[in-house]
């Protein structure tokens, strides 16, 4: 299936700025010091990895999706009907897999690739003030995962890697980790923040990593917290900053909605994780300050969490599915061009 020549042109068009985003931090950086007069460069030092930081990352982060979980069903936040034996399972080794499989595997990528790599960089950054470091990571870490989601929308040859993550016709906290393992093994947002962290931003590192998580778990979780802040006049100032700064539910369930009709719904945009502002800056973003009726895939059948979890590896049973065997690269009986001033929608559920 052809790239729409309107979404190639906003896709160019958006990351050429973004190449001046990236830039933009570090350039200010080396402003600031060399307007007072500072080297710091010319004498890195040992930076500190935190270590005890690194832990409350592994298990900390761990702790509060469990305890949010546990909340939501206390709360009876799930659609039970819907939350099943197969998307129970789905959710499951979805987020169980990373955490033993795939943590060894970064942790191999940084401890041993990237010095074969870059021999003489380690800590070459060190001198970087914490904030300063905090600043550059949240940029270079959040605005690469927004253009990886973004092109998994976009791209029908990648749609079906990101597919998992949208197929769940329910929201909860458990949807922040239901991806397949290739999308997950091939996030570009996590070997661009492990190159940071060997260059000496070690520390800030951890604790974009732990914002972020939170960020983006509250996003997808059912527990609608950002509700007050459009209920009440007196919040409304806050509110019209925080949904245009960061992920919130209601800009964030609307991407997992199955469908746009009602106005809410708006899974061809809101594609940022801790940052809703890339949206806002790239025209991809859409504030209604409701909730979908409905969540997930429109043709979404139940795909066995094999499937779901390892495809290509492992096919779906489920006939026509995209995941099947001889499955359409993304479904075709629902294309639909919107206005002049919005990317193609490439499939009712997947949307570019």
């Amino acid at each position: 299936m052809q790239i729409d020549s309107e979404v190639r042109e906003s896709i160019y068009k958006g990351v050429s700025l973004s190449l001046l985003i990236y830039s933009l931090p570090v350039a200010l950086l080396f402003l600031t010091f060399l307007f007072r007069g500072q080297h710091p460069w010319t004498n890195p030092l040992s930076a500190s990895q935190a270590r005890w930081l690194g832990q409350w990352n592994d298990w900390g982060i761990t702790g509060f999706m469990v305890i949010l979980g546990l909340f939501e069903l206390v709360l009876g936040l799930y659609d039970r009907d819907r939350w099943n034996g197969n998307e129970k399972l789905t959710d499951l080794v979805c987020f169980a897999i990373p955490r033993l499989v795939f943590r060894p595997f970064f942790t191999f990528f940084s401890l041993k690739v990237l010095p074969i790599l870059f021999p003489h960089a380690k800590n070459v950054f060190s001198w970087v003030p914490f904030w300063w470091g905090f600043f550059i990571l949240c940029i270079g870490d959040d605005l690469t995962q927004y253009w990886y989601h973004r092109l998994h929308h976009q791209l029908p040859w990648l749609w079906r890697f990101h597919r998992t993550h949208h197929s769940a016709p329910y929201m909860g906290m458990s949807m922040a980790s239901r991806q397949n393992a290739f999308y997950t093994i091939f996030f570009s947002q996590t070997y661009v923040t492990s190159a940071l962290v060997y260059f000496g931003l070690g520390p800030a590192a951890l604790v974009v990593h732990a914002t972020k998580s939170m960020i983006t778990t509250l996003a997808h979780s059912s527990i609608p917290w950002d509700k007050p802040f459009y209920q009440h006049r007196v919040l409304h100032p806050i509110a019209w900053v925080l949904e245009r700064l960061i992920s919130t539910p209601a800009t964030h369930h609307a991407h997992h909605a199955s469908t746009t009709d009602d106005g809410v719904g708006y899974y061809k945009g809101n594609f940022g994780n801790m940052f809703f502002l890339w949206d806002v800056m790239f025209g991809t973003a859409h504030i209604s300050r409701q909730y979908p009726a409905a969540y997930g895939i429109s043709h979404y059948q139940g795909d066995e969490w094999y499937a779901q979890l390892f495809w290509p590896v492992f096919k779906s049973n489920v006939p026509g599915s995209e995941l099947a065997a001889n499955g359409p690269m993304v479904k075709t009986d629902a294309i639909v061009r919107s206005n002049s001033s919005e990317p193609l929608a490439v499939n009712e559920g997947i949307a570019a």
